[in-house]
């Protein structure tokens, strides 16, 4: 479908410029020999499409044949040329028997006088019209490897940057594993109960997990949804320690963003933030699409007495980061900040749903 497009447009472009050239030629016939319009574009036009497309073919095959990537200059300008200079030829041959079957007709306003002037004309302009001719062959042929080039390049880098979310999202599921093994053994020797209950919540939640692994973009809704499997595995350690408040914006829940990429934030939240409280806190999760930009927030209580930034090794948020770094570049961005007790990070991206891919 697409070639045929492509065909079609070209014959738009193709004809119109060879039609205005049968208009030039017959203009210059015109003057060099007091025809009249009709005679003259009688002549004329009828020549020029017919060589547009002898000369056009023609010229393409060379070109492709001689392909200036493989080719010495030399050898394609002494082929080029060999072929203008018999293609001139012919095209006044054809000229001389066109002229004369209108001739025949006997008729005023069809045939011409076909001076020396005249032919070397026609002879000239076949010559020059094909070399342009290999030339704009050229120019398509250069132009249509370097958009190749262009999109293997693209591909090359799209394929460059799914093996790095791929490796930055594998990072998350030995990191979650781990921190619930931990919790899984604290409360093993305390509450075999709850242990057994937790260990097939994250069964259930590694199960669910792997059916995100075939695609590259979840909605909200999805990442909800995983966050809230998540945080039913906490509450079986938390109790009534940990509360949790969803604030999703209707226009937000449509919207794609990488997989995975709010439980690390929720684990930090409730593991550094949540887990440092005796009293226990609240996780709040606010989504909402501002225009062309999607805004979410992961906030948390945090201990008074604990440092402006959130203990631990940051795997998470710096994970988050790259991911978003890699996936939208500067359209989208990280702030993470401690205010009044709360911990907040914000990730901008932009807001895209599946119908505005």
């Amino acid at each position: 479908m697409q070639g045929a497009l492509s065909i079609r447009r070209s014959l738009a472009l193709f004809l119109p410029v060879w039609l205005m050239l049968g208009l030039v030629l017959a203009g210059m016939v015109v003057v060099a020999t007091d025809a009249g319009w009709t005679n003259a574009l009688l002549f004329a036009l009828p020549m020029t499409m017919v060589y547009a497309f002898a000369a056009g073919f023609s010229a393409y095959y060379l070109c492709r044949a001689y392909p200036l990537s493989q080719k010495s200059i030399w050898s394609i300008v002494l082929v080029l040329g060999l072929a203008a200079l018999v293609s001139g030829v012919l095209w006044m041959a054809a000229g001389l028997a066109w002229n004369g079957m209108l001739r025949a007709l006997e008729v005023g306003w069809a045939g011409l006088e076909m001076p020396p002037a005249l032919k070397a004309m026609v002879f000239g302009l076949g010559v020059i019209l094909y070399g342009l001719c290999a030339v704009a062959n050229y120019l398509a042929i250069e132009f249509g490897r370097a958009r190749i080039s262009e999109r293997r390049e693209l591909e090359s880098k799209l394929m460059a940057q799914e093996a790095e979310l791929r490796m930055l999202r594998t990072q998350i599921d030995p990191h979650f594993l781990f921190n619930s093994l931990n919790s899984i053994s604290a409360l093993t020797s305390i509450d075999p109960a709850r242990a057994r209950e937790m260990t097939l919540k994250v069964a259930d939640f590694f199960r669910h997990t792997l059916g995100l692994e075939a695609h590259t973009q979840a909605t909200v809704d999805d990442e909800i949804a995983l966050v809230q499997d998540f945080l039913s595995i906490e509450k079986v350690r938390f109790g009534a320690r940990l509360a949790v408040r969803c604030e999703i914006d209707e226009a937000a829940r449509a919207c794609l963003l990488p997989p995975m990429i709010l439980q690390p934030l929720v684990e930090n939240a409730v593991k550094h933030g949540i887990g440092g409280l005796t009293g226990g806190g609240t996780v709040n999760i606010v989504a909402r699409r501002d225009a062309s930009q999607l805004r979410i927030s992961v906030e948390n209580d945090v201990d008074e007495d604990q440092d402006s930034g959130v203990p631990g090794n940051g795997i998470g948020l710096v994970n988050v980061q790259q991911r978003l770094a890699t996936a939208y570049g500067h359209e989208s961005s990280v702030h993470h900040a401690r205010r009044d007790n709360k911990y907040r990070v914000e990730l901008t991206l932009p807001a895209r749903t599946i119908t505005e891919l």
